[in-house]
């Protein structure tokens, strides 16, 4: 009966911090860069076509990911999210009618938004 009863425990709380990382990950940068602001987040073990990125009307960014894991034997804990829903104020107002890339490339997914009013000088 103890057995049973620490069993339930452990999976209730695999539970609990599986939900508690995809509350907090993907650890993500940002930075502005040429006119542009720049997130780069760390997505290894997502499908790209799992992945979709979105911009808000509230001047949010929000990522979405998911994955499946076929286990092979026993399953002891998981501690690497398979959802994740991250919503990131932008700090910068953005060009809404420019054009927006993201790349997904070796597990890392980088999304470049044109800032407004931001204007690139040359240096002679």
């Amino acid at each position: 009966m103890m057995n049973v009863i620490m069993r339930e425990i452990g999976k209730k709380l695999d539970e609990l911090s599986r939900e508690f990382y995809e509350s907090v990950f993907p650890p993500i940068d940002m930075y502005e860069e040429g006119g542009e602001l720049v997130i780069v987040a760390d997505l290894a073990g997502f499908n790209k076509d799992k992945i979709s990125v979105r911009l808000s009307a509230q001047n949010e960014l929000i990522i979405n990911a998911e994955r499946e894991i076929q286990y092979i034997g026993t399953k002891y804990t998981t501690q690497r999210p398979l959802k994740i829903h991250k919503v990131i104020r932008l700090p910068v107002k953005i060009k809404r009618d420019s054009q927006v890339t993201a790349k997904y490339d070796n597990g890392v997914l980088t999304i470049r938004i044109p800032v407004d009013g931001s204007v690139s000088i040359k240096i002679e």
